[in-house]
């Protein structure tokens, strides 16, 4: 690739609004975000608590955040059941299902390459 290419290869990640990195990556590749992802992949519906349990370094504010942010971008969703005590579960919608693959293939590359990685700290 020339110096010229790759500039302007380089110029669409420029803008904040429509860099693909910067909106879609960064927001799945929070802390938590990935995490939660997998537990929901490896689950039909999962309750709060459930997420919780899997998750015990997680506080609940930070999971309910998490799980927002996630279901607003669509690759989660949330269903509330009318009983007492309230009842919330949660499952990946048909866009988070369609990502899974992805992240899969980066977790397994993050195994394979963790001691690497890690000895470099």
């Amino acid at each position: 690739m020339s110096k010229l290419e790759l500039r302007e290869n380089l110029k669409k990640y420029s803008n904040p609004d429509t860099c693909p990195i910067r909106n879609v990556v960064a927001r799945v590749s929070g802390k938590w975000s990935m995490l939660i992802l997998c537990i929901l992949a490896d689950n039909d519906t999962t309750r709060f608590s459930e997420i919780r349990k899997a998750l015990p370094d997680i506080s609940p504010k930070v999971l309910s955040t998490t799980l927002k942010n996630v279901e607003e971008d669509g690759y989660i969703s949330r269903q509330i059941y009318a009983e007492i005590p309230p009842r919330v579960e949660y499952s990946l919608t048909e866009l988070g299902k369609d990502l899974m693959p992805h992240l899969w293939d980066l977790i397994e590359w993050a195994v394979a390459n963790f001691d690497k990685i890690t000895k470099h700290k």
